[in-house]
């Protein structure tokens, strides 16, 4: 799967995307992912990607020529399935769901806004969805966008050891994980559930169901009432 992410901060996000899993992952030729800066695309002798609003108001906002055309250039040397993805604090909230629907497109471009954000009439023209990570605001979309990139790719086979490293995690049948331990069996007088040490695989998968349901139930009861939703329905 590949990546686009466009940026005015590049070198910013290379750090995240060259290490750990996703490093590794990219070295493999698992996934790809490319930051491009925005500011390559404008036509402005002085690289200005951005001007007062009108109407007044404070602070800037990206321009159009800049952004529209640095997405039709990105779009333009792709292949397969794409969607852009506009990274704003108004989009739909990104979540669990969300990410495995993204798998099913070969590219996905993420565009990140700074300053007071995008004007409206690139949204209309090129993006065709806005993602938000929650409901608070940040100085731009780059890290929104590495949450995306970082979610959406612990999904991609290949990217992870096996598919029960994200199958069997907190969220991905709407309630949390039950509670991990390892070595040392007793630390500062705390032991490890014995059920968990007894080998009976029957009750250690019971145990792991039950305190799924009750943490869940604990510390997220919003998504035990989403789960109750959507059955009824």
């Amino acid at each position: 799967m590949n990546f686009e992410v466009l940026t005015l901060f590049p070198h910013s996000l290379e750090p995240i995307f060259g290490a750990s899993i996703l490093g590794r992952a990219s070295a493999k030729g698992v996934i790809s992912v490319n930051c491009t800066d925005i500011r390559d695309y404008t036509k402005d002798k002085h690289r200005k990607v951005d001007d007062a609003p009108y109407g007044g108001g404070y602070g800037m906002v990206m321009m159009c020529q800049p952004v529209v055309d640095c997405i039709r250039a990105v779009k333009s040397r792709l292949e397969g399935t794409t969607r852009v993805i506009y990274m704003s604090p108004q989009g739909s909230l990104f979540n669990q769901k969300k990410a495995e629907e993204l798998t099913q497109y070969d590219n996905l471009i993420l565009l990140c806004g700074h300053y007071e954000g995008i004007d409206e009439r690139i949204i209309e023209l090129e993006v065709d969805e806005e993602l938000s990570v929650g409901d608070y605001v940040l100085t731009g979309g780059e890290l929104p966008a590495a949450i995306v990139v970082d979610c959406v790719s612990r999904l991609i086979d290949g990217v992870l050891p096996a598919s029960e490293c994200y199958s069997e995690e907190s969220l991905q049948n709407g309630l949390l994980e039950h509670a991990q331990y390892t070595r040392p069996r007793v630390f500062e007088g705390l032991e490890v559930p014995e059920v968990l040490i007894n080998g009976d695989h029957a009750k250690q998968r019971r145990w792991k169901e039950e305190q799924s349901r009750a943490r869940t139930e604990s510390k997220r009861p919003d998504l035990i009432a989403k789960l109750t939703e959507n059955k009824d329905e």
